[in-house]
């Protein structure tokens, strides 16, 4: 029989840990956990797992219902890998990690001084950075509203502003008109978009071209917003302004600063395609502030495996195999210099990229198969770090993090966002994806730089070339076990869901089973999902 009757505790004569066992016996893990939710002990039901829900499994899980925690295996030692390990431990599971690098984070990689790479080609590389140089290789930011943000508190990992927008930073479109040692800075190209956009619109305004959309009142506050917004004139026209910033700026004693040149007419403003870059200050991805740890992004990973324990997190242990038993999974897995070996336990939680998944042996059947090979393409994507002996670009540019933008093919140059008034420093010369990052990827790590440097000079002059020290490239589709950058998911194909189901008792989880796919917020959601899934699936034998 039910009733809607609320009860505040098991019934008289019975002891919540009994109460609780008689209910688990037959119950399924939603029952249980609505069980536990009335009496106070965990969420409701109508938690678990709804969009942004997340609870944890605790010990208390089991020493109230008599259940024991199972075994895991998880493969990889990447953030949805580390963070599955994390939250299964902390709730008293007994866990092993398998990573097939020599290191963890996955693509969350930071390049220091001494670390060597080698790709898929048979290259080797050795960064020759200085103590205290560094270069983020992958993951490089962190949006504040991000899940990130809750681990890095959690662990203790140390963070810092990462300066994702720069207004002094430069944008340089070749393709469009700009020449070499002329690159437009970001504030003077915002200004001038700005200023032009508003001015049409004021003009389009009081030729009545929105009467039939605005209202008198309507209209006046648009033309306030803009004569603000775009730094119009009194007659409605643009002409520049302050916000276009100076050749010289203000000083004292009535130096009241150069202004700078133009601006230039509304056609060169538009034929120059700036605009095209100033959308990602507001993505809801890239907004400022945007954060990373200090001294690395993998900083992170190692604060997860010191909490999960060194001695459960085995490295240069590539797994070969994953199949599903009468009672439980097999991994099998080759350490560095030894045969292979098995490892049998209760449940697998499997991180590794798709196409790497593909390869093992498993008998997860061709349906399973098939939905990793819509993810199984990683993209390329590429970057180059450049050590200079001189932090030139805050001395003589006067550029301190940020970004510059361009059309050639570095397409993006970050100055970094640490060890600001140190001698030296390193700047990101290229992060490029598609066409571009093979092109950089096909050349030897010196034909990388040179491109690099060439194109670089353009923008920077000579200091660019005549001040660097050191460089190290990477080429993320030929790095060995990881062999892209990001999978982009359907989240609506057939594949997809069946992948969130699981297989067996195997789980699945990365990046690339989220909806946002190569951040690492996404990674740890599809962690905490496939965590909270096995665990109902415990609770509920």
């Amino acid at each position: 029989m039910v009733t809607d009757t609320v009860t505040d505790g098991p019934p008289s004569g019975v002891s919540r840990r009994g109460f609780l066992q008689a209910v688990g016996v037959g119950s399924s893990a939603g029952v249980m956990f609505a069980t536990m939710g009335a009496m106070g002990l965990a969420p409701t039901a109508a938690a678990q797992p709804t969009a942004a829900a997340w609870t944890p499994p605790r010990g208390s899980d089991f020493s109230l219902t008599g259940r024991s925690a199972k075994k895991v295996v998880v493969v990889g030692a990447g953030p949805a890998g580390l963070a599955s390990a994390y939250e299964l431990q902390k709730a008293g599971y007994r866990v092993t990690v398998l990573e097939a690098r020599h290191r963890p984070g996955g693509r969350t990689l930071t390049i220091r001084g001494g670390d060597s790479e080698t790709d898929l080609d048979g290259v080797t590389q050795t960064a020759r950075f200085d103590d205290g140089v560094y270069m983020n290789a992958g993951a490089g930011r962190i949006a504040q509203w991000m899940v990130t943000m809750d681990y890095l508190r959690e662990l203790g990992v140390p963070y810092e502003v990462f300066t994702n927008a720069n207004a002094d930073a430069y944008l340089y479109n070749e393709k469009s008109g700009a020449t070499p040692g002329n690159p437009v800075r970001y504030r003077t190209a915002k200004a001038d978009v700005f200023g032009y956009t508003s001015e049409l619109l004021s003009y389009a305004t009081d030729q009545g071209a929105l009467d039939q959309k605005l209202t008198a009142a309507d209209k006046e506050n648009l033309r306030s917003f803009l004569r603000s917004w775009g730094s119009l004139q009194a007659d409605g026209t643009y002409a520049g302004g302050d916000n276009r910033g100076f050749a010289t700026y203000p000083s004292a004693w009535n130096e009241h600063g150069t202004p700078l040149p133009g601006p230039g007419t509304v056609s060169e403003v538009l034929a120059s395609k700036v605009g095209q870059y100033f959308p990602f200050e507001i993505n809801w991805e890239q907004s400022m502030l945007m954060f990373q740890p200090k001294g690395g992004m993998d900083t992170t990973y190692q604060y997860f495996v010191r909490a999960i324990g060194k001695q459960n997190v085995h490295f240069g242990s590539p797994v070969t195999a994953v199949e599903n038993t009468s009672n439980g999974v097999r991994v099998t897995y080759t350490p560095g210099h030894g045969r292979p070996r098995q490892i049998e336990a209760d449940f697998a939680i499997v991180s590794a990229p798709a196409g790497l998944m593909r390869r093992w042996e498993t008998n997860w059947g061709p349906s399973v198969d098939a939905a990793l090979g819509e993810f199984s393409v990683g993209s390329p994507a590429g970057k180059i770090g450049l050590q200079y002996r001189s932090r030139w670009w805050e001395d003589d540019h006067r550029i301190y993090g940020g970004i510059t933008e361009t059309d050639m093919d570095l397409a993006h140059v970050w100055y970094p966002s640490y060890g600001y008034g140190d001698r030296k420093g390193l700047v990101v010369g290229y992060y490029n994806t598609g066409a571009n990052a093979r092109a950089y990827a096909d050349m030897t790590p010196r034909q990388r730089e040179r491109r690099a440097v060439e194109q670089g000079v353009k923008i920077h002059g000579e200091k660019y070339r005549t001040e660097l020290e050191s460089s190290f490239s990477i080429a993320w589709h030929k790095v060995p076990y990881i062999e892209g950058a990001w999978a982009y998911p359907d989240t609506s194909s057939s594949g997809f869901k069946l992948l969130q189901q699981g297989a067996g008792r195997v789980y699945f989880a990365g990046d690339w089973m989220s909806e946002i796919s190569a951040w690492q917020h996404g990674a740890f959601w599809s962690a905490r999902y496939a965590v909270q899934a096995l665990h109902a699936r415990v609770m509920a034998s």
